[in-house]
């Protein structure tokens, strides 16, 4: 066992690490891009543990095993289950930066969102890194560099990640998760490389229904009518994810605040016990916000892999189709268009996942694609 095994097809990022690790171009701040399911926040964390590890990743020594597992004293991990990385997020990661490491040689910081700051955030962060105590290092992971603010960007030293190929995906959910082969293939083909909605397509027999649904949707578009009727069947599959996602966590988390508060069981809530609620309310509001989207952003997703596949068969590429199971629909959908039809489908799925991203209301998003995949949509 080795810290990077699960880091699938990236050895120019496992060299650059691995490296620096042992004080070969070691720095204070480092920039992890890379596309989605591409591993940067596998690759951050076992960085983090190779720099606490005495042996700079050996994989099997304490400092490895609980950097790995997030249970390290001197090793944070900060992701954002909202829309934003806020100002009250960072303060208090700033702070804990100026701190020396209790226990290990350095003390990191991971920000697996940073694409999620905001402009305030994201200067309350460029103050630190700017003045960095000595033995502090921060890691921070986006999709790509313009998806950080540039004067953080630029005091990063920047290592890229890329897509890893099927075929190594697919041999980490048979080594790793115990995945059958053909179950495994599919699954790492389906989506698109990324590990974990690779693993989830795996396990989930209801991802997998969802996702051959939404693939359905193009062929089964009849008209501005039918494409409204899929833009809200799309939206209600999405909020539906969502809520069955988070519900019985937030149910949860409302019972442990009012137990730590000593109001669990009472009718009438003490205003200074309601702001509390409030406040636990609006973050799981915000929460169930970024969960619809990162849904929607999924299926749209899909929706392009299927139309990738249609311009293959337009062009007779002869590369391998990702929903090679939908062979016969792809085919008839190739047959229903040109080459430039598949096109513009493409560009509108693209703009439509932008402006979800953008915080347009996502049945008005939509339903402006699903009128542009039909048929007559030209």
């Amino acid at each position: 066992m080795t810290l990077w095994d699960d880091l699938v097809g990236q050895p120019e990022a496992v060299a650059t690490l691995s490296r620096a690790a042992t004080g070969d171009g070691m720095t204070h701040a480092w920039l992890l891009t890379g596309p989605p399911g591409s591993g940067r926040s596998t690759a951050a964390k076992a960085f983090a543990a190779a720099l606490q590890c005495p042996d700079a990743g050996c994989g099997e020594c304490h400092e490895c095993r609980t950097a790995l597992s997030g249970a390290h004293a001197d090793v944070t991990l900060v992701a954002t289950e909202h829309v934003h990385l806020r100002a009250e997020d960072v303060r208090p990661l700033v702070a804990l930066a100026q701190q020396r490491p209790s226990a290990g040689r350095w003390r990191v910081v991971v920000v697996e969102d940073a694409d999620r700051l905001n402009d305030t955030s994201g200067n309350l962060l460029l103050k630190a890194i700017e003045e960095p105590p000595a033995r502090t290092v921060w890691l921070l992971c986006a999709p790509g560099p313009d998806d950080v603010l540039v004067t953080i960007r630029s005091r990063c030293r920047q290592v890229g990640l890329r897509v890893p190929p099927v075929r190594a995906v697919a041999e980490l959910l048979e080594r790793r998760d115990g995945i059958d082969p053909a179950t495994a293939a599919f699954a790492a083909r389906a989506s698109g490389s990324h590990v974990g909605v690779a693993l989830r397509l795996a396990r989930d027999e209801d991802a997998r229904t969802r996702r051959r649904e939404v693939l359905r949707l193009p062929g089964s578009l009849r008209g501005a009518g039918g494409a409204v009727l899929a833009a809200g069947q799309l939206v209600e599959v999405a909020q539906q994810e969502a809520r069955a996602a988070t519900e019985e966590r937030n149910a949860q988390e409302r019972d442990e605040l009012l137990a730590a508060l000593g109001a669990q069981g009472l009718r009438t809530l003490p205003p200074a016990v309601r702001s509390q609620v409030r406040k636990l309310e609006e973050n799981q509001k915000r929460r169930a916000t970024r969960a619809q989207r990162d849904v929607l952003d999924r299926s749209l997703t899909d929706l392009l892999s299927l139309f990738r596949d249609v311009l293959v068969v337009q062009l007779g590429a002869g590369v391998e189709l990702t929903n090679a199971e939908m062979a016969d629909e792809i085919e008839r959908l190739a047959a229903g268009s040109p080459p430039e039809g598949t096109l513009h489908r493409m560009d509108a799925i693209a703009q439509a996942r932008s402006r979800v991203a953008a915080n347009v209301a996502p049945l008005l998003a939509l339903e402006a694609l699903m009128v542009q995949l039909c048929p007559t949509g030209r």
